[in-house]
């Protein structure tokens, strides 16, 4: 894996090992940049479900300002400091090892201008659990999004349906593939 463009570009990063983690593929990840132009340039990002920490390097490496990484699974979160290490990137990085549905992960009063959910499959297809992700997602653009910020949210084509979505969530629908990219904000009238 490769950072695609930026500072950084074409640095390799490294991946965990296994079908446990499931990183977005380079072409997938090159599209979703090319949409969020807007948004990167001095960006606080928040990427839960970091992993090998593809979209907040990749975002680091457009130009935004810093970025908080929550992975829980301490190897994985092992193999990510490690790549913000050999990018050289630590003093912008904060590692956070949570859930990265928990206000922890969050941090209580913090704000972002570009929030990524990559949530590991099954977590999204099982009903009851993306249930909970929905409620994540909810008070994440509610309570820890810029105004004029952007959640970007990853899951398998056509498990999400914008009725899925919070009345107060504004929902934009990008596919490539078997990826569907919902990129959310606050609906027009939604209060902060």
């Amino acid at each position: 894996m490769r950072i695609i463009a930026g500072s950084h570009r074409g640095r390799r990063i490294r991946a965990p090992e296994g079908l446990a983690t499931r990183p977005m593929l380079d072409r997938v990840r090159e599209s979703l940049f090319s949409t969020l132009h807007d948004w990167i340039e001095g960006a606080r990002v928040l990427d839960l479900f970091a992993g090998s920490g593809s979209l907040g390097l990749e975002a680091l490496s457009r130009g935004a300002r810093s970025a908080r990484m929550v992975e829980r699974h301490r190897p994985t979160l092992e193999l990510l400091k490690e790549n913000v290490r050999e990018l050289g990137l630590e003093s912008v990085v904060e590692l956070v090892c949570a859930d990265a549905l928990t206000l922890r992960a969050w941090g209580a009063d913090a704000r972002f201008d570009l929030i990524f959910c990559d949530p590991p499959y099954p977590l999204m297809e099982d009903g009851k659990s993306r249930a909970g992700v929905l409620v994540a997602l909810e008070a994440l653009v509610t309570e820890h999004l810029a105004d004029a910020g952007r959640l970007v949210v990853h899951v398998p084509r056509g498990l999400l349906h914008p009725s899925h979505f919070a009345p107060t969530i504004a929902a934009e629908l990008r596919t490539w593939g078997t990826n569907d990219v919902w990129l959310l904000g606050r609906a027009k009238g939604a209060q902060p």
